[in-house]
Order: structure tokens, then sequence, then C-alpha cells
């Protein structure tokens, strides 16, 4: 049975679909599915920000067949893992967990970098984009090591 793994930022415009793309790209479709959504509903069935597409294919990931989605407590029973980019989504998706295994699933992305230092990956909505590939190349490092735990169970 496939692991799934979930990427959570607001919009699920600009950062969880980059996340959600490089880390498809480090794992095989047949064991993983990995999909995105975000904690506010503004951009329900739009394709990710064209800064984000644009930077993705710069690097050989195409995130076109992605469409924004809105988080919800069903994905709690989907998914086995749910990575947040920001402290405001953690705690947003934590606020909606139903139980204690279900808040067991959620951690903040860049912990798996920065061991318990809570660091954020940065919301490059409003910037230029250098602030879409500062974010790819945390997202890229955060999932080589995601990749490589989830590869060795």
């Amino acid at each position: 049975m496939a692991v799934k793994i979930l990427m959570v930022c607001l919009g699920n415009i600009c950062r969880s679909p980059l996340a959600e793309g490089i880390l498809q790209s480090k794992l095989s479709k047949k064991n993983f599915i990995i999909d995105s959504a975000g904690t506010g509903d503004w951009h329900v069935g739009q394709l990710p920000d064209k800064r984000s597409i644009a930077t993705a294919k710069k690097h050989g990931i195409d995130i076109t067949n992605q469409r924004a989605q809105h988080f919800n407590t069903a994905h709690f029973e989907t998914f086995d893992y749910i990575y947040t980019m920001d402290m405001s989504n953690y705690k947003n998706v934590l606020s909606l967990a139903p139980s204690e295994k279900a808040k067991s699933k959620v951690k903040l992305i860049l912990n798996e970098l920065f061991p318990n230092e809570n660091v954020e990956v940065p919301d490059p909505y409003y910037g230029g984009d250098e602030g879409f590939e500062n974010v790819y190349k945390m997202l890229d490092k955060a999932c080589d090591i995601i990749a490589k735990k989830l590869t060795k169970k």
C-alpha cells in the first residue's frame, strides 16, 4: 500500500505545490502518493502560481497538473504524513485534528532540516522570482531528507 504525504501552505499555489512536485520527483509513484492543500480556500481549483510553475520547470519538474484544494479534516484519514510550511498553517491544521493520532501526523517541514527549531518556509507570493528560487532550495533539501527517511522504512 502506498505511503501518502500531504504538503500544506496557505493558498496552495506557491510553497506546497513546489513541495509536492519536489518530493514526487524523489520518490516512486508506485509506492508514494504526494498531494498538497491550502488552509485558505481562495485559490481552490486554480493552477499553482506562475512563478512556482516556472521555478519547478527550471529544475525539471512539471507541476502544471496540480490544482489548489482546501485542507479539511478528511485529509487526516487519507494521509500518513502532513507537512506544513509555517507555524500559522501548522497551528491551523492542528486545530482541525480530530484526535491525538491525527495530530501526530502533522509536522513543520523545515524541522526535517533544522530539528526542533521551527524554521518556516517564507511565503514568496508578494516578493520577486528570487523568493521562489530560495523556497525551492529549502524545500529541495527538506524533501531529500524526507525521501531518504521514507525509503529506508
